[in-house]
């Protein structure tokens, strides 16, 4: 997926670009749960203001990468509840990662509404981002972040998903630049289209309602999966 976002910056608005190459596996286990895994690489442009970037131009590389792993429950074929963790390891350039290691415990639910359509499900994802090590004069990590991710099933294959990305959140941590308060509320939409059984392609947009932690001014971003 590739990504574009806006936040602000110590002395102008700061751009970045990412592109986010996701692999998604799961696996099926004798007592009926399922272990669902997931790694990230992300590929970042960012264009910061700093005594080693005095200029602004735009920085390459990598930046912090993750592993995740969840074990789902099927309760039901309208309600499934899941919980796991997600690692995050130190792996991008000074400017472009976060130079800190992270955990994030992960729980969420769905539940299916097929009175709507067959595709349709609510599904509230909540998890904690929070900083164990790392280089100590980085800013330290502590924030919750919550999805309450509505998906409306349409005709033909399309998709409306509401608050599809965990971005409400609630920063404990470290103040970032521009923060006068712990909070941040966006309104994020998802529209989506499977081309095909193995191909869906997505756009997703989301702008800030509350930002007095202002995690971004404006974020679009595109999606490609592929199943086998």
């Amino acid at each position: 997926m590739t990504e574009y976002k806006t936040a602000p910056g110590s002395t102008r608005e700061v751009t970045t670009e990412t592109l986010n190459l996701r692999y998604d596996h799961a696996f099926d286990l004798p007592s009926g749960w399922i272990v669902a895994t997931r790694w990230d690489l992300p590929l970042l442009a960012r264009n910061p203001i700093n005594s080693n970037n005095p200029n602004g131009d735009y920085l390459y590389g990598n930046g912090d990468i993750d592993a995740q792993a969840a074990l789902i429950r099927n309760v039901s074929s309208r309600l499934a509840f899941g919980f796991g963790m997600r690692l995050i390891a130190p792996t991008g350039d000074d400017a472009l990662g976060s130079g800190k290691w992270q955990v994030m415990p992960i729980v969420g639910a769905r539940l299916g509404l097929p009175e709507i359509s067959a595709s349709s499900y609510f599904e509230p994802l909540l998890r904690y981002d929070v900083s164990v090590a790392g280089d100590p004069t980085k800013r330290n990590i502590s924030n919750l972040q919550f999805a309450p991710m509505f998906n409306i099933g349409l005709p033909d294959r399309w998709s409306l998903t509401l608050f599809p990305s965990p971005d409400i959140r609630v920063n404990f941590g470290d103040p970032i630049t521009g923060q006068t308060g712990r909070w941040f509320i966006p309104f994020d939409v998802r529209v989506g289209k499977k081309l095909s059984d193995t191909v869906a392609l997505s756009l997703e947009v989301g702008v800030p309602l509350l930002r007095d932690y202002p995690v971004y001014d404006l974020k679009t971003q595109l999606r490609l999966n592929v199943y086998w």
